[in-house]
């Protein structure tokens, strides 16, 4: 895709000349409101008239479209709904402008102007929400053709999104904004690139890659362990699943280390906050094979690994004052004369032993020694991040992360990140009880625990690896694809996660 330009300046919205003009309505409002009403005026009460007839109500998404005829500098006029005013919330605007924009191209135009939106809404910012603005217009014009040979070259994309700001103050709001919001869609566009990309090209070896590439950005430092290496730290259940694959396994450290901060100690030379995610490149199920249908979806089981690879790019690229490091188990799990079987014990990073019960539950035998390596880096907060366990989805549907975890205070912190980056995490229980379904007969433990609380099991048997950190677990099972486009939101990998991940880290910046 090509970049978008995204300027922000101070100005008379009527009097800017564009392609487009953006404006909002509440549903349910009887009048115009701030630059809708200052636009109504000069175009002689043609907005009025659309509301008045009924052919416009404001409603979430509604969108119309109408030319202007020379009564100001811009060509057409496109008014967008948030809803009911008492509804809307800040990703009521960011889905609001991923409708926008593909709006605004479907009537060949590539580039509009709009004022800040949403300004009613309780508990947001000029700030938060030119960042939600950006990353929803941006976000929408996402497609991945890299293998597609039928397509014209004619590119319809945006190349230019121009915010108007009511005065100086709110320039400052909006460009930090619209940075953290290009740093936010960046990285989720990478992120649905490399999950696009099928497996045979998405190799454990091309993840590398890709983080050797990030390692060349400001403060990344990069290492790659090869198979030798692993299995000389004695990670065992990590290169238990790698076994059937003919691909070699990779463990990748990604650090950042960002300029010295503010008192708090997050820059160089604190403890870090480490990453974790899961990165399977292809996850056949193993021995226990997956049924055919759908199977190749699991190219995108490594979501959680290009996950910590954007969010470490992402916060290099926005300064952040952290010091942040990221682990990639990478690995595809695949049958084959070597694969581990149902039955087999492998030891862990940790000295712990895990029977396996069930191949098709290898994410969390990788993670077991991600995270065990995190201890090793004594960090101030581990979080994990993995498409691990379909009962996520059972137990979410497709609009919720789940989240796990052993800290009050990092459990809220990062859930919140999700509400502002519109990636919801729901808490479930973690409680030691569900153990019991762990608990085998010849082994420390077992990887499954029966049908019943499958996501919380698979989240306590992680629990086991990381002592006494403070640690979450994100579950993106249910939402890392989506069969359906939505507004900001492509058919296929999502990405989702990433822009919590950021949220998160942008937050513990500020504290």
């Amino acid at each position: 895709m090509a970049s978008v330009d995204v300027q922000v300046k101070q100005g008379r919205i009527e009097s800017e000349a564009d392609e487009v003009l953006v404006l909002h309505h509440y549903e349910g409002e009887a009048g115009l409101h701030d630059e809708a009403a200052t636009v109504d005026r000069a175009l002689e009460g043609l907005l009025r008239d659309l509301l008045k007839s009924g052919e416009f109500e404001g409603k979430n998404g509604q969108t119309v479209l109408l030319h202007t005829h020379g009564k100001i500098p811009a060509k057409r006029v496109l008014l967008v709904g948030l809803g009911k005013k008492k509804d809307a919330k800040l990703d009521t605007v960011r889905q609001a402008m991923g409708t926008v924009a593909k709006r605004v191209r479907q009537a060949g135009a590539r580039s509009f102007t709009t004022p800040l939106h949403g300004r009613a809404i309780a508990d947001t910012t000029g700030l938060l929400l030119a960042q939600a603005m950006v990353e929803g217009a941006i976000l929408s014009g996402y497609h991945f053709n890299a293998y597609r040979s039928d397509l014209g070259k004619d590119s319809k994309d945006l190349t230019r999104i121009r915010i108007i700001a009511a005065g100086a103050s709110e320039a400052a709001q909006i460009r930090e904004g619209a940075r953290r919001g290009l740093a936010g869609a960046e990285a989720t566009m990478f992120v649905r690139d490399l999950c696009n990309h099928p497996s045979n090209v998405m190799t454990p070896s091309r993840i590398a890659a890709e983080a050797k590439r990030i390692g060349k950005e400001r403060g990344v430092t990069v290492k790659v362990l090869e198979q030798r290496a692993v299995e000389k730290l004695g990670m065992g259940a990590f290169l238990g699943v790698a076994r059937g694959s003919h691909e070699p396994p990779k463990f990748i450290i990604l650090e950042y280390r960002g300029a010295a901060g503010r008192a708090s100690g997050n820059g160089r030379g604190s403890k870090p906050i480490v990453l974790v995610g899961k990165t399977i490149t292809f996850d056949t199920g193993g021995i226990s094979l997956k049924p055919a249908e759908n199977m190749e979806q699991m190219k995108a089981d490594m979501t959680g690994g290009a996950e910590v690879l954007a969010t470490i790019r992402a916060i290099s690229r926005l300064k952040l004052p952290l010091h942040v490091i990221g682990l990639l188990p990478a690995t595809e799990n695949m049958p084959g004369g070597r694969a581990i079987k149902p039955g087999d014990i492998l030891m862990t990073l940790s000295g712990k032993t895990v029977e396996v019960q069930n191949t098709d539950a290898e994410g969390r035998l990788i993670l077991a020694d991600g995270l065990a390596y995190a201890t090793r880096l004594k960090p101030k907060a581990i979080i994990d991040i993995a498409t691990l366990t379909g009962a996520c989805a059972v137990a979410l549907g497709q609009f919720a992360i789940g989240l796990l975890g052993n800290d009050e205070s990092l459990k809220r912190r990062v859930q919140q990140a999700g509400l502002t980056a519109g990636e919801r995490a729901w808490e479930m229980p973690l409680w030691e009880e569900y153990f019991e379904q762990l608990k085998s007969d010849v082994a420390d433990m077992r990887n499954i625990g029966g049908r019943g609380g499958g996501m919380i099991t698979a989240a306590l048997f992680l629990s086991k690896f990381v002592g006494n950190y403070p640690w979450v677990h994100l579950d993106i099972a249910s939402t890392d694809w989506s069969e359906r486009e939505r507004a900001y939101i492509p058919k296929g990998p999502t990405g989702i996660g990433t822009r919590l991940l950021l949220q998160y880290l942008l937050n513990e910046a500020e504290r």
